[in-house]
């Protein structure tokens, strides 16, 4: 008798998996401030973008995507069985130690002037939702 693999439904993982690319997404900008890669900079108006900014922007959007398109697989793995219990540990243990980091850089006063920071976060908010909606869509069209 072969038994049937259960699997979160959809809606489910269509709400968890992108507030979880989101998080990574703001929780890596708030660690780039921390580093000099300051997405504000591409509202300076020197003509041109600088390096920092565009490093930043594509750190953003990559660990939002990744950081969705492995919770979506990671929500349907570990019911299926198809994940082992140390890997989902592992990536468990990783997240809360970059949340961590990003919540203890956040905390440091910032040299950023408010507008331009204001904007940088909703900035990295925005890059970050839209890249984890794509993760999740990649993730669900996949299985």
């Amino acid at each position: 008798m072969a038994t049937a693999h259960k699997y979160f439904p959809r809606h489910l993982i269509l709400a968890g998996a992108p507030v979880c690319g989101m998080l990574l997404a703001l929780a890596v900008h708030m660690l780039g401030l921390r580093f000099g890669l300051d997405l504000g900079g591409l509202w300076h108006g020197n003509g041109g973008i600088p390096a920092t900014a565009a490093v930043a922007w594509w750190l953003i959007a990559t660990v939002a995507l990744a950081g969705s398109y492995m919770a979506a697989r990671l929500m349907n793995s570990p019911v299926s069985g198809k994940t082992s219990r140390g890997m989902r540990q592992l990536l468990v243990v990783v997240v809360v130690v970059v949340l961590a980091a990003a919540g203890q850089a956040a905390a440091a006063p910032s040299g950023a002037p408010s507008l331009a920071g204001l904007l940088a976060g909703l900035a990295a908010l925005l890059l970050g939702a839209v890249m984890a909606f794509c993760g999740v869509y990649f993730a669900l069209h996949r299985t």
